[in-house]
């Protein structure tokens, strides 16, 4: 996420500038273009039409002079701010296990707290509609905290695991209690990675979707749900372009200040590796508050896999046979089992195409770095803008630009993994990119100097070296792929739904059998992701990123 990675921002500065070398650093800007294109036609393009529509026609000054609107960001500022407070509570100690203590099951805490990270949104909001039938406003609230644990723990802890133990042992030597010592010495130095970490959580719930589309059905809704509502019930364009457009200048205020507290951050810190050791007195309380959380963030998990086979008569597996079929009187247009597979193929063109540009880009970005250019940072800022913009409004940018290309885009399958890929690509970047960092550059002229070509440099030295972390952003970003809901209820056409947008369309129809199989397809895509996330963390290089 754009303020996620910030665990190796500082040790990335090197003490003195390093030289320009321009030749070098304009081969390595025409290839950034590559990526850059790709963004240009798929995102940028989308997302100015969506600004462009807003302002027409005084749309926007319309849409904000309605008392609905200020009650729609009040909505949405709100319940993002609680649930943000709610992950900074429950992430904090979970960062601290991961970071400084050297317990038995850490590894096991890491998995625990990405499984919920990357569930499909409409997989999370019927988890806890499964403990909240009727919704509401506090079931939002813990689902998107419930979401974004995983952003503040490892954001944090990563920070955290390279502070200096020596002014808090310092502080302790003279009197200071463990408490005192934390908020007087630790506290300050994690606050940039906080307030990082904190931005990009109040990003990620304030444009939530299929949580608060499940829970908050027509009573609670907020900027994203409401520009979804306009387009696709209400075909209001105009309107929802306006709402987009003021969704859009909140995602910018954000994430400028989540880069503020990364540049505080990488100015004034001084770091080094500093393993973990064996909790003292009061952390282990600290420790027990982090299993804790993992425990609670459980209860979800296990109330939707129980509630897939719950039925009013007792215990069943209807639902999962159901998936062969339509659901009840031919609910759906297609089977679930065609949707499961229409998803599959989605994430497979979608995880292709992001490894492709990703991993292009994270080369491109190594070498503008070493040829010293400021080119790497305009690049790696753009490469991470799919983050914070909402995916629904992206998708509805596809809607009104796509036909202007040949073929009409907007009509043809390959349109759903092109979004879906926009959201994957900046995770490779960011699990590829502190990899090849890493590979010590004198392999490189090593074999540089015996006759090897750049291609073959890469393909002999740099790609064993990275093979681990590309199989692991493969992995990762596959069940992104798969559940992504946002721009894909937009965009997958009716006769070839994907499963999170079946899911969907079940809880919306009456009848206990499409309940039934919207359950039981949503226990099924989480173990799919809990087992691929569980395989992810084993093939992760230690250090490759936040995610």
């Amino acid at each position: 996420m754009t303020g996620a990675e910030v665990t190796g921002a500082a040790s990335r500065r090197p003490a003195t500038r390093r030289p320009v070398n321009r030749r070098a650093a304009l081969g390595w800007a025409l290839a950034g273009l590559l990526p850059l294109a790709f963004l240009g036609v798929f995102f940028a393009w989308p997302v100015a039409a969506i600004v462009g529509l807003g302002l027409r026609e005084g749309g926007v000054l319309a849409a904000l002079a309605d008392t609905t609107t200020l009650d729609l960001v009040a909505f949405t500022l709100g319940q993002a701010a609680a649930a943000t407070a709610l992950a900074l509570l429950a992430g904090m100690p979970v960062a601290f296990l991961l970071a400084r203590a050297k317990v038995a099951g850490a590894g096991v805490v890491r998995a625990a707290v990405m499984v919920p990270f990357v569930l499909p949104t409409v997989v999370v909001g019927l988890a806890f509609r499964a403990l909240w039938p009727d919704g509401g406003v506090l079931p939002i609230v813990l689902a998107n905290a419930f979401f974004n644990v995983a952003v503040v723990a490892r954001t944090v802890g990563g920070l955290w695991a390279r502070l200096d133990r020596r002014a808090e042992d310092a502080a302790r030597a003279l009197g200071a209690s463990r408490l005192r010592a934390f908020t007087s010495v630790v506290l300050p130095a994690l606050a940039p990675a906080v307030g990082s970490a904190a931005s990009v959580v109040f990003l990620f719930c304030a444009t939530s979707f299929g949580v608060v589309l499940v829970l908050g059905g027509a009573r609670h809704r907020t900027l994203e749900t409401e520009i979804y509502l306009r387009t696709v019930e209400l075909f209001d364009l105009p309107g929802a372009a306006a709402l987009s457009l003021v969704q859009f200048a909140a995602v910018v205020a954000v994430l400028v200040l989540g880069a503020l507290a990364r540049r505080r951050r990488e100015a004034g810190l001084a770091l080094r590796a500093e393993p973990p050791r064996r909790p003292q007195g009061g952390e282990w309380g600290v420790v027990a508050a982090a299993w804790l959380v993992v425990l609670v963030l459980l209860v979800p998990v296990l109330a939707l896999l129980a509630r897939s086979v719950s039925t009013r008569d007792g215990w069943s597996l209807d639902g999962y046979r159901a998936l062969a079929g339509t659901g009840e009187r031919g609910t759906l247009s297609v089977t679930g089992v065609d949707a499961a597979l229409n998803s599959l193929r989605a994430a497979t063109d979608a995880t292709l195409l992001a490894l492709l540009v990703g991993v292009l880009s994270a080369v491109v970005l190594v070498g503008l770095r070493r040829s010293g250019s400021w080119f790497a940072e305009a690049l790696d800022t753009a490469l991470m803008l799919p983050l914070g913009v909402s995916a629904v409004t992206v998708g509805f940018g596809y809607l009104i630009t796509m036909d202007a290309l040949p073929g009409d885009l907007r009509t043809s399958p390959a349109l759903v993994p092109l979004a879906q890929a926009l959201v994957v690509t900046p995770l490779v970047v960011r699990m590829v990119l502190p990899v090849l960092r890493a590979v010590d550059e004198r392999l490189r002229q090593a074999a540089a100097s015996l006759g090897a070509s750049p291609w073959r440099v890469w393909r002999e030295v740099d790609l064993p070296l990275a093979a681990r972390s590309l199989v692991a952003a493969a992995g990762f970003g596959y069940v992104v792929a798969l559940g992504e809901f946002g721009a894909t209820s937009f965009l997958a056409r009716p006769d070839a739904p994907t499963l999170p947008v079946v899911i969907a369309r079940l809880m919306s129809r009456p009848g206990e059998l499409n309940s039934q199989m919207a359950y039981a397809a949503c226990a099924l895509l989480m173990v799919v992701t809990a087992v691929t996330v569980l395989l992810v963390e084993r093939l992760r290089a230690p250090g490759s990123g936040e995610f």
